[in-house]
């Protein structure tokens, strides 16, 4: 006899249950979904046990005709499909037919759906994928579908179900996530009682991130809306001082369904570039327009995954527009605030709406529960001990300040006070039509400071604001038309500096605290990035050249991508074995630093997996030299390099993080400092 027989369609049915239905936020997604499908307007959700237990959904919308009910858990019965050409235009969330009999199969289910106002439904009964009852009820419109003992016949799926926190944390995810996607439905989420989500549904989807990830986040989201001929992109993205250790913050939308796309999140990443921290991650909502024929949502079963037809289009659309946002925004983090009394949530909402009104949109806010739910993280962007540090300081603690601010002491007393190394002192900026150069007191690297002529402060300020006009009269020709919006790095005055780190300084506006090591690696960053567009010009060949010695699957690679290094100016060849002789490199590598440079851009060609970029090469070379030509923490700088250093960094294309990401500049406005020492209440 042969061996080969048709399954039965009940083992069918739980075989195709392993595929859609993985943990109760399978269960909870296919349901949501069609209820979206139906134009719902309100969904409730309601979970126990982390949804183990029970699962119901129910909603207002069109509902499911009488002589639908039955025939909606058949396999592969479906009302939105109907030709092979309908998979080619998706246009809804579920499609395939297989959710609802695939639910049936592992649990025991009610529907009650009724399509009309007339309080007539009714109501199926499904255990295990057998239909027990159908009969008529009273019923409103919509559909009400509970999923009660989820896997109770499939025991060792059961077995390896999380503990209940987690299963929870899944389903309250892909919860918010929906919410995210349709701002203009009103969900609910309960769990054992407990709300954990509540939107309104007005459409504000602003008001829905504030609910989701706090109000703090909620006031530091920047509005993305950008257009091209193929894609709509809309949505929101967060200041890079707002940040999460992975990345669950990003959303990623399509024609309002949730996926997961690495191009997509990289192309974001992309964008704030050197704004963020080292494996930090943004907190973003993108929403993204297409004609459903340039993506196919058709090549996973759970859907979460999507092929675009243009992806390199759609990803550099991102990223340029990112970067246009960010560019336009002044990134300088504030200190850490004092903790808002009891009782204060309803004037948060009040100035999140305050805050929302200069982007344009309509000021809709109203208050919202708090979330009880998981541990939304509400990152603070300043540490606490910086606050300590900050209000504790006293001019006592550093009498070297006092002397140094005052206004009687001669600047000839600072001769003596090494200079800052040559990439601060050196011209960058070229004044068009003339040939002279803007120059930050010195006229060379080697020289002093005058301690002859005008006021060093006046003069200060005059080539700060020189610098900052010659800058914008510099911009790429796309932003000339916005060259009047983009955010003026505010003027500074430094007034003295804290550990041999930190300097201090202040405007009209408040107190400001500068990173001197990463405003310095900022400026040389901008500086040797500039340089290393022409590597091969300022490369000199050594008299006693570099030796460097690899293992043997190392040394193919390096001898493979000899040309790269070249390009970027470091000239190697084999020395037969393993080792290699670097034989030139740019001149202005700091001193004493270029076998180690030349080293780590050895290891950052080896480690990466991918196709190496010679712009990600010069890149990363720039950032290794920027780093290495830097002040560094415990330096005492004299007031002149204060000046000359805050100088050149308000003339930065960047001036508010380092190539690390690391934010250079935190204030504290003057009404943030009186409410720290009562003076306002």
């Amino acid at each position: 006899m042969g061996k080969i027989q048709l399954l039965s369609e009940h083992i069918a049915n739980q075989i195709a249950a392993g595929e859609v239905v993985e943990r109760p936020s399978s269960v909870v997604k296919e349901l949501v979904e069609n209820s979206i499908d139906a134009d719902s307007t309100r969904i409730d959700v309601t979970i126990e046990e982390g949804g183990l237990q029970l699962i119901r959904v129910s909603d207002n919308g069109s509902g499911m005709a009488l002589e639908d009910c039955e025939l909606a858990f058949q396999r592969h019965a479906t009302s939105k499909i109907a030709t092979t050409k309908d998979l080619f235009s998706i246009r809804t969330l579920g499609f395939r037919g297989e959710a609802l009999p695939s639910i049936a199969s592992v649990s025991r289910l009610t529907c009650v759906t009724s399509s009309s106002d007339d309080g007539l439904g009714r109501k199926i009964f499904i255990e295990g994928g057998t239909i027990r009852t159908v009969e008529e009820t009273a019923a409103s419109r919509g559909t009400d579908v509970s999923v009660k003992d989820l896997f109770y016949n499939t025991p060792a799926r059961l077995k390896y179900m999380k503990t209940i926190q987690t299963e929870l944390g899944h389903v309250s995810d892909f919860m918010y996530r929906l919410a995210l996607a349709h701002p203009g439905i009103a969900f609910s989420l309960k769990h054992n009682g407990n709300v954990l989500l509540q939107s309104l549904g007005n459409g504000d989807l602003l008001q829905v991130i504030a609910a989701i990830y706090g109000t703090a986040i909620g006031k530091q989201m920047i509005p993305i809306q950008v257009e091209s001929l193929d894609y709509t992109i809309s949505g929101f993205m967060a200041k890079p001082e707002m940040t999460r250790a992975n990345r669950g913050g990003i959303s990623t939308i399509v024609n309002g369904r949730y996926v997961r796309n690495f191009a997509l999140n990289q192309a974001l990443m992309q964008g704030y570039h050197t704004l963020l921290p080292i494996n930090r991650f943004p907190v973003a909502v993108l929403q993204i327009g297409m004609d459903p024929a340039l993506v196919d949502v058709n090549v996973h079963p759970s859907k979460l995954e999507v092929r675009f037809s243009k992806e390199a289009e759609l990803t550099s659309l991102i990223e340029s527009e990112v970067k246009r946002m960010l560019g336009r925004q002044v990134l300088i983090p504030q200190g850490a605030k004092p903790t808002a009394p009891k009782g204060a949530y309803v004037q948060e909402q009040l100035e999140l709406t305050r805050a929302i009104e200069p982007v344009g949109k309509s000021a809709t806010l109203q208050p919202m529960p708090p979330i009880k739910s998981m541990d939304i993280e509400r990152e603070q962007p300043f540490s606490s001990k910086v606050k300590q540090e900050s209000e504790s300081l006293d001019v006592p603690v550093l009498p070297h300040i006092k002397e140094a601010v005052s206004p009687y002491q001669p600047v000839t007393a600072y001769e003596k006070t090494p200079v800052l190394r040559s990439p601060l002192i050196e011209p960058r900026i070229n004044v068009s039509g003339s040939d002279s150069s803007i120059r930050t007191r010195g006229t060379s690297p080697n020289q002093g400071y005058s301690s002859g002529g005008a006021n060093p402060r006046s003069v200060s300020i005059q080539q700060q604001r020189r610098t900052n006009e010659a800058f914008m009269e510099l911009l790429p020709s796309n932003a000339d038309s916005e060259a009047g919006k983009l955010p003026v790095f505010p003027r500074l005055d430094p007034i003295g500096q804290m550990h041999g780190t930190y300097l201090v300084a202040q405007n009209e506006e408040g107190l400001y605290l500068i990173d001197q090591h990463a405003a310095h690696e900022r400026i040389n960053y901008e500086y040797f990035y500039e340089r290393f567009g022409n590597p091969a010009e300022a490369s000199q060949e050594l008299l006693v050249p570099i030796t460097l010695e690899f293992t043997p699957s190392e040394a193919g690679v390096i001898e493979e991508k000899l040309s790269l290094f070249e390009q970027a100016g470091v000239f190697m060849e084999s020395f037969g074995g393993h080792t290699f002789l670097v034989r030139a490199h740019p001149h202005w590598f700091p001193d004493g630093e270029e076998k180690e440079i030349v080293e780590e851009m050895c290891e950052w060609v080896l480690s990466e997996k991918k196709a190496v970029d010679v712009a990600k090469l010069r890149e990363k070379a720039a950032i290794m030299c920027s780093c290495k030509a830097s002040i560094k923490a415990n330096h005492s700088l004299s007031v002149l390099e204060m000046e000359t250093l805050i100088d050149r960094l308000s003339g930065c294309r960047n001036p508010y993080t380092c190539p690390h990401g690391r934010p250079i500049v935190v204030s504290f406005t003057t009404y943030e400092l009186e409410k720290m020492f009562k003076r306002v209440m």
